[in-house]
């Protein structure tokens, strides 16, 4: 679905949201999303154990390539700080990249943004932060 280098700017993006923030950024993508998007999406993030975060700061950006479908989904100790309209903005400046099908841009700019908000709200502490999860992009069918 991806060509290595695309998969790479992706990982990085992660990586660099996230070494600014105790949040925890997770990426899944696959070709079809059998039914409604945010039920797939809160599939992948249980599935995913995005809720078992300490802070309960994970997100996941979900993507389901063919059927041209996307989600993102906030832990509660996010949605409880960041603005109610935050992840339409983050969506908003993401559908662009994906109508000219180039999904690893939309994707990296969705992730640093979200870095950048939790970065005000879960500071990286540098001496005990913990990675939960790990900054690989997972896939379904």
């Amino acid at each position: 679905m991806l060509q290595k280098e695309q998969k790479e700017q992706i990982v990085s993006a992660i990586k660099e949201a996230e070494c600014n923030t105790s949040g925890e950024i997770k990426v899944h993508i696959e070709s079809h999303c059998p039914g409604d998007v945010m039920d797939r999406a809160a599939y992948w993030f249980a599935t995913l154990n995005l809720h078992k975060t300490e802070k309960r700061n994970g997100v996941l950006f979900y993507l389901a390539m063919k059927d041209r479908k996307f989600a993102i989904l906030g832990d509660m100790g996010i949605n409880a700080v960041v603005p109610e309209n935050f992840w339409n903005e983050v969506k908003e400046l993401m559908l662009p990249f994906f109508g000219e099908g180039n999904y690893s841009e939309g994707l990296s700019k969705g992730i640093i943004m979200t870095g950048q908000k939790l970065k005000e709200f879960f500071l990286y502490q540098q001496e005990n932060d913990v990675n939960e999860l790990d900054d690989e992009i997972s896939f379904g069918k």
